[in-house]
C-alpha cells in the first residue's frame, strides 16, 4: 500500500444545536450544492439526510439530524431517537452555536446531553451567522461557548458569505480515520432522490405559512416515473398530508393560489435536482393527528 492511500481519510461528521442555528446551511455551503433543507422554521429536517464533501485528501460525509428537543408527541421522541442513534455513530460532532443569539438554556441542554459523548467523540464549537454582528461580538460569544463545555476545537463561520468554511472542513476531517473514499465521486448524498424530492416539496409548502403548520407537513412521493415515450420529462404524484381541515385551507390558500405558487417552487426546486423537466401533481390528504398515531407515522415513512 502507497503512502498516498495512508493519508486519505473518510467518515462521518454531524452538526448538532437548537433548531435554526444554521446547521443545514453550513452543511450546503460545505457540500456546494443546496441537499439540506433549509427553512427559517424550526424542525424542519426529519431525515438523516447525508451530505458529500468529496476533497483529493478525504471524504467527509454530513448527516443531517433533527434538532434535538423536548419531545412532546410520539414523533417527538423519535427525532430525539433519530439524533442520540446519529451522535453515537460519527466521527466527529459539530456544535453549531449563531452569533446573533446569546448562549441559552437549549444550548446547555444540548451541551450536557452532548457531554456525554465528548470522551468517545471530539466535538468542535462552531459559532455560525458571524455575518450578522460585529467581530467583537464574535468573540464574546467564543468566551460564552468555551464556559458551556469542553470542546475540541471552536471555530467562527459564515455560510452566507463563506467566512472559514474551508477551515470547518479541515477541522472535521483532522478528526475522521483514515481509509478510502466510501461513495463515488459524484455523489452528493445518499438519500434516495424520493426522499430529497419530498422534502423539497415540504420546504415549498412552509415557506411563508404560519407557525402553527411546520409540525403538521408530511409529504409523501407516491410515484416518479419517466413520462411514457419521452426521456426529458418526469411525473410525480405527491400527497402533502396535514392533520387538521383549517390546515389544508391555510395550504391550498385562495381559489387554490396558495397550492400553485407551492407547486411552482417545488417544482423548479426538483427539476434542479433531478436535471430535467418535471410535471408535479400535487394533492392535499387530512389524516387526523397523525404525529401521534405509530400506524400513520409508519406510513409516512418515519
Amino acid at each position: 500500500m502507497n503512502s498516498e492511500e495512508v493519508r486519505h481519510r473518510s467518515g462521518f461528521a454531524c452538526f448538532v444545536g437548537r433548531p435554526n442555528a444554521g446547521k443545514s446551511t453550513l452543511t450546503n455551503a460545505l457540500v456546494g450544492s443546496k441537499v439540506a433543507i433549509t427553512s427559517s422554521k424550526p424542525q424542519t429536517t426529519r431525515h438523516a439526510i447525508r451530505g458529500i464533501v468529496h476533497r483529493d485528501d478525504a471524504q467527509l460525509v454530513i448527516v443531517d439530524t433533527p434538532g434535538l428537543h423536548r419531545p412532546r408527541t410520539v414523533l417527538g421522541q423519535r427525532l430525539n431517537d433519530i439524533v442520540y442513534s446519529t451522535w453515537s455513530e460519527v466521527d466527529v460532532v459539530g456544535f453549531c452555536v449563531p452569533a446573533d443569539e446569546k448562549v441559552g438554556p437549549g444550548d446547555k441542554f444540548i451541551a450536557a446531553e452532548l457531554a456525554k459523548i465528548a470522551r468517545r467523540t471530539p466535538v468542535i464549537g462552531v459559532v455560525t451567522k458571524t455575518d450578522k454582528v460585529a467581530p467583537e461580538q464574535v468573540a464574546e460569544q467564543l468566551l460564552a461557548l468555551q464556559n458551556v463545555m469542553e470542546f475540541a476545537e471552536l471555530v467562527p463561520v459564515s455560510a452566507v458569505d463563506g467566512f472559514q468554511v474551508s477551515t470547518v472542513a479541515d477541522l472535521l476531517v483532522q478528526r475522521l480515520p483514515e481509509g478510502p473514499q466510501l461513495y463515488p465521486d459524484g455523489d452528493l448524498t445518499d438519500e434516495p432522490e424520493q426522499t430529497l424530492v419530498a422534502e423539497l416539496i415540504r420546504e415549498a409548502a412552509l415557506e411563508g405559512v404560519h407557525d402553527e403548520l411546520p409540525h403538521s407537513i408530511a409529504v409523501n412521493v407516491e410515484e416518479m416515473l419517466p413520462r411514457e415515450g419521452r426521456d426529458d420529462l418526469i411525473d410525480i404524484h405527491a400527497f402533502l398530508y396535514v392533520e387538521r381541515p383549517s390546515q389544508k385551507g391555510i395550504i391550498l390558500g385562495h381559489k387554490g393560489e396558495r397550492l400553485k405558487q407551492v407547486g411552482a417552487q417545488a417544482r423548479r426546486q426538483i427539476e434542479a435536482l433531478l436535471g430535467s423537466k418535471v410535471y408535479l401533481d400535487l394533492h392535499i390528504k387530512v389524516a387526523k393527528d397523525w404525529q401521534r398515531d405509530p400506524k400513520q407515522l409508519r406510513r409516512l415513512g418515519f
